[in-house]
This record gives C-alpha cells, sequence and structure tokens, in this order.
C-alpha cells in the first residue's frame, strides 16, 4: 500500500492500474483490488471517466498529527518548492533509517537529471555511500558514529568497503558547516549540495539536497547562497520566516 502511495508526486498526479503495476511489477488483479480498497478508505479518488487514480486530502494528511511543526505546517514542503524554482534543478529530503539513508521526497526540477527521474519516496541505501548519508552521521555522538560506520563497512560489499579513519574524517568534518558538497548517492552519479534541517529531534535528522550532474554549470557560492536564503526564509532558525513565506521568489539564475 505504501508503495502505491509513493507512487504520486509532482510528476505523476494521476496513476492507472497499468501504471502501478508496471513500476512496482505486480499482478494486475492484486492491486486492482489493492487501488479500489484504497478508493474504500479514501485515500484515493477514482475518476468515473478517465478510471485514473489520484490522492485524495486524508492521503496527504495521514501521519501530520505529532510531528514538527515544519513538516506539519508544510514549511519543508515550501523549502523544497522554493529550491526548486529558483534552481530548475531535482531536490530531495533524506532521513535516517538505521544504518540507511532513505529518500523522504523527491521533487523533479525541470533540469533533472535522466538517472533521477524514476527516483522517489522510500528509496534506502547505506549511509555510507552520500553526502546526505555522512551529513546525518555528523549528528550522531562519536562514539557511537564510529561504531555505526565499522557495521556499515562490514556489512559493505567488497568493492564498497572504505578506510576507517578516512570516513571518520569525512564525517568529523561535516559536524560544524552543517552542509557539504559531494555525491548525491542512490546509484545517480549525480553530485549535491547537501544541508542539515536545523532543529530536528535529536536521532531524527533531515537533510535537503540539490542535485546536479557533472555537466551542469553549477556555480557552488551562489547555489549555496540559495539554500543558505530558503533556509532562512522557510524554517525556525530564519528571522522572520513567515514574512518571506508570502514574498515572491525570485529566480537565481546565476546558481545553476
Amino acid at each position: 500500500m505504501i508503495e502505491v502511495l509513493e507512487y504520486f508526486d509532482d510528476a505523476h498526479r494521476e496513476a492507472t492500474v497499468m501504471d502501478i503495476v508496471r513500476r512496482y511489477n505486480r499482478p494486475q488483479s492484486s492491486t486492482s483490488e489493492l487501488l479500489s480498497s484504497l478508493v474504500e478508505l479514501g485515500l484515493l479518488h477514482k475518476d468515473p471517466y478517465s478510471r485514473a487514480y489520484s490522492l485524495t486530502p486524508r492521503a496527504a494528511l495521514i501521519g501530520t498529527s505529532g510531528q514538527p511543526e515544519l513538516v506539519r505546517d508544510g514549511r519543508i514542503v515550501r523549502l523544497m518548492d522554493r529550491l526548486v524554482a529558483q534552481t530548475g534543478l531535482s531536490v530531495a529530503l533524506h532521513s535516517m533509517v538505521g544504518l540507511d539513508a532513505q529518500i523522504v521526497n523527491w521533487r523533479h526540477g525541470p533540469r533533472a537529471l535522466a538517472a533521477t527521474r524514476e527516483l522517489a519516496g522510500g528509496v534506502k541505501e547505506p549511509l555510507a555511500r552520500s553526502a546526505p548519508g555522512w551529513l546525518m552521521l555528523s549528528t550522531v555522538a562519536r562514539q557511537r558514529c564510529e561504531g555505526m560506520v565499522r557495521r556499515l563497512n562490514a556489512e559493505a560489499a567488497e568493492q564498497e568497503k572504505f578506510a576507517f579513519s578516512e570516513m571518520m574524517a569525512r564525517i568529523d568534518g561535516c559536524r560544524e558547516p552543517r552542509h557539504l558538497f559531494g555525491p548525491a548517492g542512490f546509484g545517480t552519479g549525480a553530485d549535491a549540495l547537501s544541508g542539515l534541517v536545523p532543529r530536528q529531534p535529536e536521532g531524527h535528522p533531515l537533510v535537503v539536497s540539490v542535485i546536479y550532474g557533472k555537466d551542469d554549470k553549477v556555480n557552488p557560492e551562489a547555489l549555496f547562497q540559495c539554500l543558505s536564503d530558503a533556509m532562512r526564509a522557510c524554517l525556525p532558525d530564519g528571522p522572520s520566516h513567515h514574512h518571506h513565506q508570502q514574498s515572491t521568489v525570485e529566480q537565481f539564475s546565476h546558481a545553476a
């Protein structure tokens, strides 16, 4: 069921039975039954003419109770939308699940790389493979972090093992700046500017990443300024963020 709900994003606002079947390689009969059940539960709407399915407000609001204010009131969504609008690049939100970095949400920008077009919420990979993962590891107390990194290395495939001291130095280097340019991960071959979302509960870090390719003409200083301005405007650490939310989003054509 979660897979079906995660199918829907800015690029897929509607879905047919066959769209879901092809994406997840599921039997058509059981997929039809599942979609019908989700309609009965009020999580999906079925258009009587096109027979396409779309998310309902109930689906969007499930789980928002008890979440941090910036998730519940939509500020994190506004942050991601702002970054996509300003840069034209894709933007991802990551969380830490055990020893994995997980994509919480992926916003495809108009300049999205072909390698990222099928990425969506729910995809996971080990924390050691990407800049978002290194940033999230940097929020963990060092002794515990060392244990996590040793376990990540022990469980990695032979070709993905790393030097422990180099990995710890990389993670320690993230502890103060709270942002990082590095690999976007998830098999994309892309790069990212990743930043930690401020004031998250201990053990539940969130990272926002702006994703770009090797051939994208990116101005690192301007891109970092763009991310910093968006964080200040949309998230709690920023002054007068309510005022900024209502202002017009300006284009940062020189950022990327």
